[in-house]
């Protein structure tokens, strides 16, 4: 379905979004990209992803140029990944957070709902949303508990999505990923660009944490391919999926120090970290259960955390060795 079809990508520089603009372009899709600030290190720039597709320069925050977007670009499906992704920055700057994460989302489906020709919006929320819970590993209608401030940003766009589904029966659905990870993701403090990083500068890794902390994670191109799955099911079958968000994880809940070695296996590279404990604010164990998307979707990963970790490494060590 994807073939000429006119598809809107927010936070098209970010990690997720250029492996989305790349899969859709593999499909055939006429993509049109919304870019805030150039961002001469990502994907999106090193890879030359912007001469095939069409940049729209401007913020999400902006309903008169979403409009004109949407309009003028006859977009059809819309996926919203634009937001500001960072924990420590969203702590030190809560209001940006939230002009981008809440405003941003609400600004956009505004937008959607003046243009009829819309028939798919695909939001990202994120497992954060759920904050802390009893009961896990989190499911579909788990309560949205977020309290720290990204946490509650992204909880907050996840329910206005919600709500424009259900009192505009605008065809939106909302997907709640694990902890991506993949090429391109070039903020050096989460856990596998940064721990590559030293191991494969031959440094031992810092965890700021205790390394007991529980989270699952997601491959990109896994991740990808479960938005375009999502995109497919809502414009061919809205009234199934539409005004419901979907967890999205490789379901294997790893701590921290259980993750490093993995990180260390697919490197080649295995050295004792530097545990530094200096983290006490963060929620002990967040994971997901993602059998609803495999049963209502059809979706699963198809690459798998070996595997995507073996491919994240040599993009990794291509990156560092270039200097880029």
């Amino acid at each position: 379905m994807w073939q000429g079809r006119r598809v809107l990508v927010t936070g098209a520089t970010g990690l997720l979004g250029g492996w989305l603009v790349e899969a859709l372009r593999a499909k055939g899709a006429d993509v049109v990209c919304l870019v805030r600030d150039r961002v001469p290190r990502s994907r999106f720039d090193t890879e030359s992803m912007g001469d095939h597709v069409t940049s729209v320069r401007g913020e999400v925050t902006d309903r008169l140029l979403l409009e004109r977007t949407l309009a003028e670009y006859e977009i059809r499906t819309v996926f919203h990944l634009a937001a500001q992704t960072l924990v420590g920055v969203a702590r030190r700057d809560p209001v940006g957070t939230f002009e981008s994460n809440i405003g941003g989302t609400w600004t956009l489906l505004e937008a959607c709902r003046q243009q009829r020709q819309v028939s798919a919006v695909v939001v990202a929320s994120s497992d954060k949303a759920y904050g802390a819970q009893s009961q896990l590993p989190y499911v579909e209608d788990s309560p949205l508990l977020g309290r720290a401030v990204y946490d509650v940003s992204k909880a907050c766009a996840d329910m206005i999505a919600q709500s424009y589904a259900g009192v505009y029966g605008l065809p939106v659905c909302v997907t709640r990923c694990g902890n991506l990870f993949g090429g391109g993701d070039l903020n050096w403090s989460r856990l596998v660009p940064g721990t590559m990083r030293d191991l494969i500068g031959g440094r031992a890794p810092v965890l700021r944490s205790d390394g007991s902390h529980v989270r699952d994670y997601l491959y990109v191109e896994d991740a990808a391919a479960a938005y375009l799955r999502i995109g497919e099911v809502l414009t061919e079958r809205p009234e199934s999926v539409a005004g419901r968000g979907f967890n999205l994880s490789h379901t294997t809940p790893l701590s921290v120090l259980e993750m490093l070695g993995h990180i260390s296996r697919a490197v080649g590279a295995e050295t004792e970290p530097v545990i530094l404990g200096e983290v006490t604010d963060e929620i002990p164990a967040q994971y997901l259960d993602s059998s609803q998307a495999l049963t209502e979707l059809g979706w699963q990963p198809g690459i798998g955390m070996h595997e995507g970790l073996r491919r994240t490494a040599a993009w990794y060590r291509a990156h560092l060795a270039s200097g880029q």
